[in-house]
């Protein structure tokens, strides 16, 4: 596809509390709302802004493990829950691991783009802190190739970015690496802090850099990440409404209170494979330019963009495989303080994976619902500067180790 065969515009977006460790509200051992609380949270949220559901063709759900975590399938029979008006429309689950959430935003865009739906109703979550992590980290080792899961660490995911993150140091230097993997984490906080969902707005801690740089403990973790290198256990949902130029009349609202997809790309890589190098993210910069292919932009336009740093070496490699920098310059890049909120080009402005959170199903779509924010100006106390010199946004949504991916190209609506 090399251009898009109509304007398609997304809206509305809400985001239900990333909940976990972190949080004042969360405790380990009481209760906390399951997953049914945030499916009609988030989903009611979206629908009150455009109007009801009447005004919904379809729905999308984008979720990952919620068989394994919640011992609950048949996920697209949840939308009469949010509405009861829901009863007898459309409605289909998609999974791609942690990418679930981007996968369910391009299949609601292509249901507008196939013109079987003017308004889509598009929702990802996840409720993983129903067990505890290191036997969370075997559900979401599904991720992975399932082959190689007892040759892999306990922690299987931070196990092959340890990995990757090892190869890295090797390569281009540890010393440098792990001075830009702490930067990325205080940045990823002091965004956190500034959005009232996000799983670290609580995050009180007067030393970031001195907690980002704890030492790496072998014999209790992985080689060559700390804890603080990790995206957090968390439980929440993120909703968003897909619409076409008709949908927009029907919900009464105009374009420029939406972003106008421009491009997109979804792609995956044989998951049974080993990665072809360990110090790229070679899928994501395929998706990454695809994307900005079809959109007709270069990277140096784009104002803001939702990496997914599931681990901070991820967030560098990212900077790398978007091509803001070239392969082993993503340290330096960060380090001069070009992803920062007054940088080059701000990321993860609400926190990201490792600041806001990381409910595998909800991520893509609430990269989504951060940038429809920021370019309506509706970020509040997470609001960065969108200028006409840089007016585009992107989002990259992975799933598992850089094996399925989905980019998406955004500008405000006009």
């Amino acid at each position: 596809m090399n251009a898009l065969r109509k304007k398609i515009y997304m809206l509305a977006g809400y985001n239900t509390i990333s909940m976990g460790t972190g949080r004042n509200e969360f405790h380990p051992k009481k209760p906390r709302p399951d997953m049914e609380h945030y499916i009609q949270e988030a989903g009611r949220a979206t629908l009150k802004m455009i109007g009801g559901a009447k005004n919904v063709d379809e729905g999308v759900i984008g979720n990952f493990m919620a068989s394994r975590f919640n011992r609950q399938a048949n996920l697209p029979a949840f939308f009469p829950l949010i509405d009861a008006d829901l009863k007898y429309k459309p409605a289909v689950r998609v999974e791609g691991a942690c990418a679930s959430g981007g996968l369910a935003l391009t299949t609601g865009m292509k249901s507008i783009l196939a013109e079987t739906a003017d308004v889509v109703l598009v929702l990802g979550f996840e409720v993983q802190n129903t067990m505890k992590a290191v036997y969370g980290a075997d559900v979401l080792s599904g991720a992975g190739w399932q082959k190689t899961r007892k040759e892999g660490h306990a922690y299987f995911f931070p196990g092959v970015f340890s990995d990757r993150a090892g190869v890295y140091y090797e390569k281009f230097g540890r010393e440098i690496t792990r001075k830009a993997m702490a930067k990325w984490y205080c940045n990823a906080i002091e965004n956190a802090r500034l959005c009232k969902t996000a799983q670290e707005f609580h995050n009180t801690n007067k030393d970031l850099e001195e907690t980002a740089n704890t030492p790496v403990n072998p014999k209790g973790f992985v080689d060559h990440l700390n804890v603080f290198d990790c995206s957090k256990v968390s439980d929440g949902a993120s909703a968003i409404a897909i619409v076409s130029e008709e949908g927009l009349k029907r919900i009464g609202l105009h374009a420029k209170d939406a972003v106008e997809i421009l491009g997109f790309a979804h792609i995956v890589a044989d998951v049974t494979q080993k990665p072809e190098v360990m110090t790229s993210l070679t899928t994501m910069k395929a998706v990454a330019e695809k994307a900005m292919k079809m959109a007709g932009i270069t990277v140096d336009q784009l104002g803001t963009v939702e990496v997914h740093d599931c681990f901070s070496i991820a967030g560098i490699m990212a900077m790398e495989a978007i091509g803001f920098a070239e392969e082993g310059k993503g340290a330096t890049f960060v380090l001069e303080g070009h992803t920062s909120r007054g940088g080059e080009v701000p990321v993860n402005t609400t926190g990201g994976l490792i600041g806001w959170g990381h409910p595998t199903g909800a991520t893509g779509v609430h990269q989504a619902v951060t940038i429809w924010e920021q370019l309506t100006g509706q970020a509040g106390e997470a609001q960065i500067e969108i200028t006409k010199e840089k007016p585009y946004a992107m989002s990259v949504n992975m799933g598992g180790d850089d094996k399925s991916l989905v980019a998406i190209v955004y500008k405000r609506g006009e």
